[in-house]
């Protein structure tokens, strides 16, 4: 039987965790639809190096996510030093992370752009945005600490107004840095182009930055005091990044392989292609729900481990899994009705990316279901403690078998695009049964011992 209080403050979690997510692929969308009047240049510009940045705040954000893990456990315990803890030692890992990142983006960012481009005119284009926009980096390591706290004290909905604060300072900001205005004569300016963009992105998360840092300052909850610089901290950042860091190497082999299978993808003729890069948007932007309801469940039964009060652990763990079964088969709903109307959304395409968005129909309708299985699984698991494992199964079941067998069809065979998309669900089955079994195991396992040792203090 679910329990009524726990699925509600999941929801209440929830619901600003997906919105958060879309709003942060609505920026992006937001900055290629202000850039794409400039021309195809600063267009694939900004693409190359969006993915750049991209991909660093990706590791940021899992980072952050394991950040959140152990500040939802102090929360749990309400001891406030385990709190300022945590919060210092997230700080302190994302900042370091995130000034190493700088500083390769600041002294190797031309050879990193001449391997992922052999377009001259590109270079300079590139270099230009990057130059702005590597700062994003600094300010997103902290802001997204902060983001955790919040989330990991179950005010949620902060973060997502400070996205709410965001949006449209960064879309009208970078409109006008990118092409100027002139007010009748009084102010004029001529625009900078694809650097506007970056600029406008910058000021953008410095205003929410100030938001979120004055929310803490004023928040009555909130009480943080610099930690002691003594062993005792050393230990708690030792451990802090001992279970972050397989969550930050997770994210960073999954999106390594997606760009391995985009770069396989690109081997088959160009309408299958184009048909499954037009799908992969909304299945991003589909498991955003998905998603949002397993890192509310990972916050929640977080807090029960560090308040010891785990005899509904199994229940609650049992109740999060259906739950996301049933948002994952909504999705798979909302999938078919996409691919009904594809034609109407995506009008005067080839016949053949049609045939092919028909062929791949089933596949991505399906893909939710066993894929939020899998989400919610590894979320759950990760507030167990099992960082290191959750991360084990996702490398054999990508890297091992699913990313081998995808090059085999295409490459090997010439496989159609049917079976070359079919290794997406496919790697989600070889995934599922090891995380349904360690997830068994483990909470048969789990007791006081075990929770007691996931506290740093």
């Amino acid at each position: 039987m679910l329990s009524q209080s726990y699925v509600k403050k999941n929801i209440s979690l929830a619901w600003p965790l997906a919105l958060n997510g879309l709003l942060m692929q609505s920026m992006l969308m937001i900055d290629t639809l202000l850039v794409s009047p400039l021309g195809e240049i600063p267009l694939a510009a900004m693409g190359i190096a969006t993915t750049i940045i991209a991909s660093i705040l990706g590791i940021q954000m899992a980072l952050a996510n394991g950040t959140q893990l152990v500040l939802s456990r102090a929360v749990g315990s309400g001891n406030r030093e385990a709190l300022s803890k945590a919060f210092f030692s997230g700080m302190l890992i994302n900042c370091a992370v995130a000034a190493l990142f700088w500083m390769l983006l600041t002294f190797f960012d031309r050879p990193l752009i001449e391997l992922l481009t052999d377009n001259s005119a590109l270079h300079q284009e590139v270099v230009d945005y990057l130059t702005i926009s590597k700062y994003i980096v600094l300010f997103t390591a902290i802001t997204q600490v902060m983001i955790a706290l919040f989330n990991g004290l179950g005010r949620t909905k902060v973060p997502f107004k400070g996205y709410l604060i965001e949006l449209p300072v960064n879309a009208l900001l970078s409109y006008l840095l990118i092409h100027g205005f002139d007010t009748i004569g009084v102010l004029s300016f001529d625009g900078i182009g694809v650097q506007g963009a970056a600029l406008g992105s910058i000021i953008a998360i410095t205003v929410r930055l100030f938001y979120l840092a004055l929310y803490m300052h004023f928040s009555k909850e909130i009480h943080m005091s610099a930690p002691a610089k003594n062993s005792s901290m050393i230990n708690n950042i030792r451990n802090h990044f001992i279970e972050i860091f397989p969550i930050a190497a997770n994210v960073t082999i999954l999106s390594i392989g997606i760009a391995v299978y985009q770069l396989l993808y690109s081997q088959l003729d160009i309408n299958a292609y184009v048909a499954i890069t037009l799908v992969m948007p909304w299945i991003r932007a589909g498991m955003q729900f998905v998603a949002a309801w397993s890192h509310s469940s990972a916050i929640t039964i977080s807090q029960a481990i560090g308040s010891k009060k785990m005899e509904n652990l199994t229940r609650d763990v049992d109740a999060s899994i259906n739950i996301a079964v049933v948002i994952s088969i909504l999705c798979a709903f909302l999938f078919a009705a996409i691919s009904l109307f594809i034609a109407d959304i995506y009008p005067d395409l080839n016949e053949s990316t049609y045939q092919a968005l028909a062929v791949i129909a089933p596949l991505y309708i399906f893909l939710p279901i066993v894929r939020g299985y899998n989400t919610v699984h590894g979320n759950i698991l990760r507030a167990l403690g099992k960082t290191t494992a959750v991360f084990k199964i996702n490398f054999i079941g990508q890297w091992v078998i699913s990313i081998p067998l995808c090059a085999i069809i295409i490459i090997g065979f010439d496989g159609s695009v049917f079976w070359a998309f079919a290794i997406q669900p496919f790697e989600e089955i070889v995934k599922a049964i090891p995380f349904r079994q360690l997830a068994r195991k483990s909470l048969l396992e789990f007791d006081l011992a075990k929770a007691e040792k996931l506290m740093y203090d």
